[in-house]
């Protein structure tokens, strides 16, 4: 029996590695992400996932309407296109 024990431990090690060197960092980025996107206000500047710039001018459940541009054009988009709240 031990020597079975001895012979799966590189696996479960390397299992074990996999887990925090990979998909623990990316399910804490990902709630970073996801916490961020919850607090989306009006005013917020941002950018899209597209590499929009534009500021937050209304939030309708998950429809954002941002405005870019010297035109002050408006553009709809959904609150997961929002890759990072810039901070002024």
């Amino acid at each position: 029996m031990p020597q079975q024990l001895v012979s799966l431990l590189p696996i479960i090690l390397m299992f074990v590695l996999f887990y925090f060197l990979i998909i623990r960092p990316q399910q804490k980025k990902d709630k970073k992400i996801r916490e961020m996107r919850a607090n989306l206000k009006t005013g917020n500047h941002v950018i899209t996932i597209g590499g929009i710039y534009g500021k937050i001018l209304n939030i309708h459940d998950d429809i954002l309407t941002i405005e870019v541009g010297a035109d002050k054009v408006k553009l709809k988009m959904g609150r997961w296109s929002i890759a990072e709240v810039i901070e002024e």
